[in-house]
């Protein structure tokens, strides 16, 4: 089963934003780490990003009608987007939320989640790595 990792708005753009949370990790090299480490794991992924809410939303409704797994960094989404929670409500195979900084050490608006009350869990906080334990936390989920 091909787990789908998608991540939203401005992540295209890691080299650009802020190097305390971020680091010095572009969006090719994230893409790439992810690969090599679902390899490694024998584990097939498809890596999507978009900074589009509708076609994030479509692109989840597409993962609920195949039943596939989804590793989902909503980024700004994560705050708000009542739209999206919806359609990860629909998900009918695990989903965990992802995020390379820890949202909770950030600013204030940035402390609540709409989307970790329908996931399966959420890792945050550790660069790349959380990347990797998300696909290692999925390949349990899924036995």
């Amino acid at each position: 089963m091909k787990i789908l990792i998608l991540n939203g708005p401005n992540l295209a753009r890691l080299d650009l934003r802020e190097k305390s949370h971020y680091g010095d990790l572009d969006y090719p090299q994230l893409k790439k780490g992810i690969e090599e480490k679902a390899s490694a794991l024998k584990i097939d992924v498809e890596i999507r990003q978009s900074d589009s809410e509708s076609e994030l939303i479509t692109w989840l409704h597409e993962a609920a009608d195949k039943k596939q797994p989804v590793i989902f960094n909503p980024a700004a989404f994560t705050h708000y987007s009542y739209a999206i929670r919806d359609a990860v409500t629909m998900l009918k195979a695990p989903v965990i939320e992802v995020h390379l900084s820890n949202p909770l050490s950030r600013e204030e608006f940035r402390h609540t989640s709409v989307i970790s009350g329908v996931a399966n869990g959420t890792i945050a906080g550790f660069g790349i790595e959380s990347y990797y334990l998300a696909l290692i936390a999925m390949q349990k989920l899924l036995g």
